[in-house]
């Protein structure tokens, strides 16, 4: 007759209520360790450590890969909430469409801070599942401008209680003073280091259907501040 020997059962599984993070460290010690800055000066002229301590600095006190795991709760979140009917970046296409209809796809990317060709793509994407519709203007046919379609119109409004729901969940583990301080200061680094970007918002209203001269000068100054 075989018998079976049980094995242990792990800590890991016997403390539910604590959050491990990596290293066997709880969130309480994560949250509450000293955390060491990075210096704004090259010179070491201030409070930060020196260039050549910077690998002293814990991986997951790194500004970087924190808003790396934000990006991936944020994603995590919208899919588990909202479902897959939409990507996050194919919603916020269809919000400013439903904002600023009959944009032009280069509006469309300096809107949604995307590169051109990737805006064009999610378009394409777009109007293949009936939620956009692109249309050439009788006057010019050097670009397309878009429409939300019906379905797409439908579709939004058939999301507004899941995107309630999802914006409160992601902030519901902070208070309410420390959800406006995160908030604000989101803004505030998204807003400081947008010139930093790979495609740099620009909400500006200009007239770039009818006036393509003015689309060749933005990209010329583009070109010369990333020079």
């Amino acid at each position: 007759m075989c018998i079976r020997v049980a094995r242990p059962v792990l800590s890991f599984f016997t403390k539910p209520k604590e959050k491990l993070f990596p290293m066997g460290r709880s969130s309480e010690q994560v949250m509450n360790r000293p955390i060491k800055l990075v210096s704004n000066d090259s010179s070491n002229q201030g409070d930060g450590l020196p260039a050549d301590d910077e690998l002293s600095i814990d991986v997951y006190d790194q500004p970087g890969h924190l808003i790396r795991r934000a990006h991936q709760i944020a994603v995590s979140m919208f899919h588990t909430t909202i479902g897959y009917d939409v990507t996050p970046i194919q919603y916020a296409v269809l919000r400013i469409l439903q904002d600023h209809p009959g944009i032009d796809q280069v509006t469309l990317a300096r809107y949604c801070a995307l590169d051109t060709s990737t805006a064009a793509d999610l378009a394409v994407r777009l109007e293949e599942r009936g939620l956009v519709k692109r249309m050439m203007p009788m006057k010019s046919k050097r670009f397309r401008v878009l429409h939300l379609t019906a379905e797409g119109v439908v579709l939004l409004k058939k999301l507004v209680p899941s995107v309630y729901m999802m914006n409160r969940r992601l902030v519901q583990p902070l208070n309410k003073d420390e959800q406006k301080v995160f908030l604000r200061l989101l803004k505030k680094f998204v807003h400081l280091n947008n010139e930093r970007s790979r495609a740099p918002l620009d909400r500006r209203r200009t007239d770039a259907q009818s006036n393509p001269s003015t689309r060749a000068e933005t990209r010329r100054i583009r070109r010369r501040k990333q020079a």
